[in-house]
């Protein structure tokens, strides 16, 4: 009687289609999480801790407000982590439509130049905003 060989086992494992698709598939719902998490404390922090009625401050209640270092800190968490995970859902919606991995590498490189673009304006506007009050 003859037994059906069994399939053998690959030595390596095999590369995911699109390379870096699980890691960034990762780093998209971590940031996803903490954009809940930041988003609800600059929410709070922002809104509905206000004196005035409607939850809005004056120009200069937001000078006040920035300037405090944890307000600040949190403020620059939130654009660091609003631009990774745009960027990182734009970057999937772009592979989605079927590039080469050369055209694949430009957008990633394009995409990283942009974040880091608009990450260092956002620190320079609330820098300043900082600073004034």
């Amino acid at each position: 009687m003859d037994v059906a060989p069994t399939r053998p086992v690959p030595a390596k494992r095999r590369p995911i289609p699109g390379g870096k698709s699980v890691r960034v598939w990762r780093w998209t719902v971590i940031t996803g999480v903490a954009l809940l998490v930041l988003l609800v404390v600059h929410m709070i922090a922002h809104h509905f801790v206000v004196d005035e009625v409607g939850g809005l401050r004056t120009f200069q209640q937001v000078l006040e407000y920035i300037s405090s270092p944890l307000i600040f800190t949190v403020e620059c968490f939130f654009l660091i982590t609003v631009t990774t995970h745009a960027l990182m859902g734009l970057r999937a919606v772009l592979f989605d439509l079927g590039f080469g991995s050369r055209t694949r590498r430009r957008i990633d490189g394009a995409l990283w130049v942009l974040g880091i673009v608009t990450v260092a304006y956002g620190f320079f506007l609330v820098g300043t905003l900082a600073s004034r009050a």
